[in-house]
């Protein structure tokens, strides 16, 4: 009798040893297949929308266009948002961010977020050493702040609120700063503030800094 009460609690004990294990298999399959729905709709509308002019990876295509790889999801969602309400003036990004939905928006701003940025570079060393300097301690004289102070000393920048500008393309980087400069885009008071204070070789020295900057 004795020993049919221990064979018995041994297998009760083996039983409860194994079940969870049994039961875990099911869920810890089903995480990976769930996190990678969102992120495959989000490659699909980048490639299907935004691939001809941003590339479906967001990676270095024409210099008029910006690299999007490794940006902020947030910043990204926001510009969207914003090209889509007119906040940020661009009718070509204004129809194309029309067509997407918010969920689109998300996914597509977190595919292109996943992706390692890739490296750019300076084109004059005159240049960049002025660019450098403005970048890191601003001009005093004028209170121009240091660019730094935004958009972290490697050129990270801050999510949603400031963009990376890390080896994006010098020609988009100048376009922009001359943009917020004349008024032309309005989506960021610090930045309008900021770049209208720049002349053309100020403007052009950091663009051609943040290039190179890793």
């Amino acid at each position: 009798m004795n020993l049919t009460l221990k064979s018995l609690l041994a297998l009760v004990v083996a039983v409860v040893a194994v079940t969870p294990a049994i039961s875990a298999e099911p869920a810890s399959a089903a995480a990976p297949a769930a996190a990678a729905a969102p992120m495959a709709k989000g490659q699909e509308t980048a490639t299907q929308v935004c691939g001809a002019c941003h590339a479906f990876d967001g990676t270095r295509g024409a210099p008029t266009f910006p690299i999007l790889q490794g940006q902020h999801p947030d910043y990204l969602y926001k510009q969207l948002t914003e090209f889509k309400s007119n906040k940020r003036d661009n009718p070509i990004m204004a129809g194309m961010a029309a067509m997407l939905s918010d969920e689109d928006a998300r996914t597509m701003a977190n595919f292109y977020a996943s992706k390692k940025a890739e490296p750019g570079a300076a084109r004059s060393a005159e240049m960049v050493a002025l660019g450098e300097k403005i970048y890191r301690g601003g001009i005093n004289d004028r209170k121009i702040p240091a660019c730094a102070g935004c958009h972290s000393p490697n050129g990270a920048g801050i999510p949603a609120q400031y963009p990376r500008l890390a080896g994006q393309h010098a020609e988009y980087t100048e376009a922009q700063l001359k943009a917020f400069r004349d008024g032309s885009r309005k989506n960021s008071i610090p930045m309008t503030g900021v770049a209208a204070k720049l002349n053309d070789r100020e403007i052009q020295a950091l663009a051609d800094y943040v290039a190179g900057l890793q």
